[in-house]
């Protein structure tokens, strides 16, 4: 019997249905081609590899396994808070932030099933491509995407897990379903020489955009290149790793068409510019459908959202001041009473703060300001609109967001989520670079990061206080991008980080004079062992079926 492979992707189709209801049988299923037809049509086989994008990060909330490696990574970290972490948006974050995550309980923030079933299915694609007829150039494209999608799932599985099974060839029903773990620099070396090899085979085509491109993959190879290079997988500092993360990432610099943007800030998030290397798009849904919609999930519950993500206090206290000093110089004029005041144009960028104006007044009739009002009483507050959804920290995120979105609306902006830009790539250089020795190149591609954020002051730091400035640079320039999760535990100071708890700021305003004061609470302890919680648990489901070996702590 013919195996038959379900397209779970609109095809665009060039032929006309045929009137004559005769003729009906004898036709296949427009949702489904037997095994045979798909591996004789390139669009058929294209139509094949689009599915396999799924394993990229996604805007789409489908409070699971396709959300979990996007927005979500920042309630995983010091950088964000949610308060509906059991089973809804963030599977096992809860767990995992109280330090009792284990092998049967990580739910969908575990990504090993979700990966290995898209590796399966690019592993499928690539032993079948080469005997599709068709046109060379055409099957290197799609045939490149797969290559750079099947190394995209294998980096996030190594940045969780370490070493993974490296598994080449298609399953069967005959297969042995025993492996071994190969080592984590074997696992590097394999990501590292595919995504080599993708760039190569898309080289000649014209990228589309949401779509694999040459840029994309060697993006993503100074990403890999980078942790592998950091103390969690290099703890002796081997100068080579470095120079191999520098290399990958000075290739990326050097590539034509690609500059640091230079508009306002909050519009590199969500316009086309010259700084997005690779994104990842969304599609639109009804704004009300409960699985989709960042406006909605993050907004304030005074302008009508769930405040389902947001920023913590550490993550505020990591934006300095205007002139790009830390809060805590005394040189730089912070005022703890004042505390929104003079503060990194990227804060105003970010976050959505106490007296923040945000939204459409035209879409908001009920509230007689677009001043957000986290203080006691305010509109945003627990006793403001919709109060079950206010949000816990008195934050928001502005990122990545329409301010001016309408909540009356039945469609929801078509989000892109980043996989890869300019500013990141900056920022990977700066660091493989100091730890090099060489300092001067380091301060001059975060110089050209904080310019970019108006901060114009030179930079004069050396040794250990540089390599704070470059860890600070990457939580503000990358706040809510996916990147502070890995970079605490490639660092190795998750367990200085991870073991703080998240804090809310209270604001009480002075009904008479309008003065307000601030006061910090602890909303949530959380806890990390350093002796075990630097990796994912593999599923106890998968160490059953193939023998593999645990990871240290969770036997």
């Amino acid at each position: 019997m013919k195996s038959k492979i379900i397209i779970a992707i609109s095809i665009l189709w060039t032929g006309t249905f045929l009137s004559s209801c005769s003729k009906v049988l004898d036709k296949a299923p427009l949702d489904s081609y037997t095994d045979e037809s798909v591996w004789k049509d390139l669009k058929l086989a294209e139509a094949y590899a689009n599915n396999i994008y799924n394993v990229l990060p996604t805007f789409t909330v489908d409070w699971g396994s396709s959300l979990n490696r996007s927005v979500v990574l920042s309630s995983a970290c010091d950088e964000g808070f949610t308060k509906f972490g059991d089973g809804y948006t963030c599977g096992a974050r809860n767990v995992l932030n109280k330090g009792l995550l284990s092998p049967d309980n990580a739910g969908s923030f575990d990504i090993w099933s979700k990966n290995y079933g898209q590796i399966q299915n690019a592993n499928i694609f690539l032993s079948k491509i080469d005997d599709v007829p068709g046109e060379e150039a055409y099957r290197n494209r799609i045939k490149g995407e797969v290559t750079f999608l099947r190394a995209y799932a294998y980096f996030q599985l190594i940045s969780d897990y370490g070493g993974v099974p490296l598994i080449t060839q298609p399953f069967n029903l005959n297969s042995d379903f025993k492996a071994t773990r190969s080592s984590f620099d074997e696992c590097v070396k394999f990501v590292s020489d595919e995504l080599d090899k993708a760039a190569a085979l898309l080289a000649s085509t014209t990228a589309q955009r949401g779509r694999a491109s040459t840029p994309l993959a060697l993006a993503i190879k100074s990403r890999l290149l980078l942790y592998a290079a950091s103390p969690l997988w290099n703890p002796t500092g081997d100068p080579a790793k470095w120079t191999a993360a520098s290399a990958a990432a000075k290739a990326v610099i050097d590539l034509p068409g690609f500059s640091l943007f230079t508009g306002n800030y909050a519009d590199l998030f969500t316009t086309s510019n010259s700084e997005l290397i690779g994104v990842h798009l969304s599609g639109y849904k009804g704004e009300w459908d409960p699985f989709n919609g960042l406006e909605m999930m993050c907004f304030p519950n005074g302008y009508h959202g769930w405040a389902a993500f947001a920023p913590t206090q550490d993550l505020v206290d990591a934006f300095g001041t205007a002139d790009g000093k830390y809060i805590t110089d005394p040189a730089s004029g912070y005022d703890p009473q004042k505390p929104y005041v003079n503060r990194d144009r990227r804060f105003y960028a970010d976050i959505i703060f106490d007296g923040r104006l945000t939204g459409n007044p035209a879409f908001f009739s009920d509230r007689t300001t677009t001043a957000a009002q986290f203080y006691e009483g305010g509109y945003d507050s627990d006793q403001g609109f919709d109060a079950w959804n206010n949000s816990l920290t008195r934050y928001a995120f502005r990122k990545y967001m329409d301010t001016t979105f309408n909540f009356n609306a039945t469609t929801q902006t078509n989000k892109f989520w980043i996989l890869a830009r300019l500013g990141e790539i900056y920022l990977n250089y700066a660091e493989a670079e100091f730890h090099l020795g060489h300092e001067d190149v380091a301060r001059d591609y975060l110089q050209r990061i904080r310019v970019r954020a108006g901060i114009t002051a030179p930079l004069t730091e050396t040794g250990a206080a540089l390599e704070a400035r470059i860890r600070n640079e990457r939580q503000v320039e990358l706040a809510f991008e996916g990147h502070r999760y890995y970079d605490v535990r490639r660092w190795k100071i998750a367990e200085t980080t991870e073991n703080k708890p998240v804090r809310q700021v209270i604001i009480t305003r002075n009904a008479t004079t309008g003065a307000k004061t601030y006061q910090y609470k602890d909303i949530e302890p959380r806890s990390f062992d350093k002796t075990r919680h630097y990796l994912m648990p593999i599923p106890r489901t998968e160490i059953k079926r193939t023998g593999l070996q645990q990871n240290p702590g969770y036997n």
